[in-house]
């Protein structure tokens, strides 16, 4: 899955069927990956925002429609840019609880981030100074 910098939402879709499109290129039934979608909304705190359009969302609900949408197939890796860039500090670390649970369960998560705080998280800290690995 991949979560991109600028979201990449679809403007004329929902939050729900942003996070369902993925779901529907891999042929889930509608059922399921409703069901799916909604509970991927819910975990990013987005249960109340779910018929909203990317218009009528702030760039941090985007950017947890994003997040959902990167884990609705339930990839085995994750590649994050910036994930939690435009959360406020609460919800940034909510997100990078759940990063957390998800690498616990098995997900491989590599992330950007020039946040040390949210690079606290992380099990490796690869960091890049000039193009050149530091460490």
């Amino acid at each position: 899955g991949f979560i991109f910098q600028n979201y990449n939402l679809l403007s004329n879709f929902t939050a729900l069927e942003n996070v369902e499109a993925p779901m529907v290129l891999a042929n889930v039934p509608r059922k399921e990956r409703q069901e799916r979608a909604m509970h991927l909304l819910e975990r990013v705190g987005l249960g109340d925002r779910v018929h909203h359009y990317p218009s009528e969302l702030s760039g941090g609900q985007q950017q947890r429609v994003a997040i959902a949408r990167a884990l609705a197939n339930n990839p085995p890796i994750l590649i994050a840019d910036e994930m939690t860039g435009d959360l406020d500090s609460e919800t940034g670390f909510a997100i990078m609880e759940l990063a957390s649970q998800l690498n616990r369960d098995g997900m491989t998560i590599v992330f950007v981030t020039h946040d040390p705080r949210m690079a606290a998280f992380a099990q490796r800290v690869v960091e890049l100074r000039d193009g050149q690995i530091l460490s």
